[in-house]
């Protein structure tokens, strides 16, 4: 492994933990932009073909996508939203960390398993979208990683499907605000019939 991903490999493991243990939910949009950028990358140095057009449209739409936009609309929406700006966890932040799967060695696996215990483990809606994007950055970089031979169409689908996953979870945690006031899920318990 080249010491350009082991750093990659390092850094998104502390990006994982840095989830795990922030309360405010402006830090974590910033820490998921940051993990997106950073692992955007790993299309470039993982395959040794170099730099073709392939690899360096797949970095730069990821980078693009999940390094800004996600992070930009996750930012808009928890402007417009008034909202407790605090994480509010199911499990504190402390058992968070002591939780994490700290045996796992590939960070693929790692942001799987992070982004699935952040969208359960979290009360605030917008907190549940980015354990989603996290989730997703592990999905992509195990892709990446595993299979040299998808082709661009597939990989290019994969991030459409995201991008349209994150619109229609905006759109319903702004109408979970608007008809709540508040972005908490346990308040969906209220819509019983």
């Amino acid at each position: 492994m080249s010491p350009l991903i082991e750093t990659i490999h390092a850094v998104g493991l502390l990006t994982c933990f840095a989830l795990l243990a922030t309360s405010r939910i402006g830090a974590c949009i910033r820490w998921l932009s940051f993990q997106g950028i950073l692992f955007g990358m790993v299309p470039l140095i993982v395959h040794d073909d170099g730099l073709t057009a392939r690899a360096m449209l797949l970095a730069g739409g990821n980078i693009a996508l999940k390094g800004i936009v996600f992070p930009w609309l996750l930012l808009g929406l928890r402007a417009r939203a008034d909202f407790n700006r605090e994480v509010q966890p199911f499990v504190s932040f402390v058992m968070s960390i002591a939780k994490a799967p700290f045996v796992m060695l590939d960070s693929s696996i790692f942001l799987i398993f992070i982004g699935l215990f952040l969208m359960i483990s979290r009360r605030n809606a917008l907190m549940q979208v980015i354990g989603f994007l996290v989730l997703e950055n592990g999905i992509f970089v195990f892709g990446v990683i595993t299979v040299v031979g998808t082709p661009l169409l597939v990989e290019l689908g994969v991030l459409l499907d995201a991008f349209v996953g994150v619109f229609v979870m905006g759109i319903a945690i702004y109408h979970i605000t608007r008809e709540f006031g508040s972005m908490d899920v346990d308040r969906l318990t209220e819509l019983r019939g």
